[in-house]
């Protein structure tokens, strides 16, 4: 492939340290692609408010991703600036507002992650009316699914279309659902969608069991690791840390150990992007080599860690993949 101005300048200029990471873990996913292999991509902190999309929803759709691990944050937020983009207030200036400042926006209906407010009525509530509508459907018929499954309903129904602020090209919750590529969205309970759902819940509206769990994530992610574990495997691609890539990637070990299916593969290509610091007991902070001692990685697996900014780094990279 012939590399665009993006690639030939981080090419020409990333030579040391992280800069010098990044290439290597970048041209490390390529070769693994190349070679066959599949690429896990897994998402924390709140990328798709940093609208991440507009380089990850290419990297779908020319088949760079091939299943994705995100929190319910960033399955919902790709959605809620795809819908209100323009209702979304910008802060520059976030370091130094007063508690009363930020008691102002939750009054205006704005919650804030770090420079950026997500407009409580058009993100959420404009979300809220058309999964609802999907839960009910779902429960009158007896049936269940999965969080991302009833967001790609909602989406794939078109009743969202007439809110779109961006161009859908650049939501990679519209790439995934057209591809129909799998999610895996552990601890979905821990967002806002998930918080309105255990409201109606509570309200006996709906059925828990309605959506499916977390331990049902699991059992699935087990028998698609299996399928598409062979020739060169599964590479793990980790954006930050916490629930987002430790709950797939230990469904190896719990293969291995817990069912005691010793011919699982490990992860074949690990590569983290993660400011956070090594320290006692963190996730997020662990090198690489700790996984090997939980049987997620192998000595020889090829593994890199970019300790940086992923709203950085990750398009950078995904550039360079991309030949741009």
């Amino acid at each position: 492939m012939n590399k665009g101005p993006v690639s030939q300048f981080i090419q020409h200029h990333y030579r040391h340290f992280n800069a010098a990471a990044l290439m290597d873990a970048a041209k490390g996913y390529e070769t693994h692609l190349n070679e066959g292999g599949k690429m896990m991509v897994t998402l924390a902190g709140a990328m798709s408010t940093a609208e991440l999309g507009l380089s990850l929803a290419e990297m779908i759709r020319q088949d760079k991703v091939q299943i994705i691990s995100c929190t319910g944050a960033n399955l919902e937020e790709d959605v809620m600036n795809l819908v209100a983009h323009s209702h979304y207030k910008r802060v520059p200036n976030y370091r130094d507002l007063t508690p009363q400042d930020e008691w102002d926006l939750l009054e205006n209906h704005y919650n804030r992650v770090t420079d950026t407010c997500i407009p409580e009525e058009e993100a959420f509530r404009r979300l809220q009316k058309h999964l609802h509508r999907q839960w009910v459907e779902a429960e009158a018929k007896g049936e269940r699914y999965f969080p991302h499954e009833f967001l790609y309903k909602t989406v794939l129904s078109g009743d969202l279309e007439q809110y779109y602020e961006i161009d859908p090209k650049n939501s990679w919750i519209v790439a995934a659902a057209e591809k129909n590529i799998p999610i895996v969205v552990p601890g979905w309970e821990d967002s806002t969608t998930g918080n309105i759902f255990a409201s109606y819940v509570i309200k006996n509206e709906l059925k828990a069991s309605t959506v499916k769990s977390g331990i049902e994530y699991m059992v699935w992610l087990a028998d698609w690791y299996r399928q598409n574990s062979d020739g060169k495997g599964v590479g793990f691609f980790q954006i930050g840390g916490g629930i987002a890539g430790d709950f797939p990637i230990c469904v190896v070990p719990m293969m291995y150990q817990d069912l005691e299916w010793h011919d699982v593969p490990f992860w074949s290509y690990f590569c983290q992007i993660s400011d956070s610091t090594t320290s006692y007991g963190s996730y997020s902070g662990a090198v690489p080599n700790e996984k090997i001692t939980w049987g997620k990685l192998d000595i020889n697996t090829p593994k890199f860690i970019v300790e940086s900014d992923a709203t950085i780094v990750a398009p950078l990279m995904f550039a360079w993949i991309l030949g741009w």
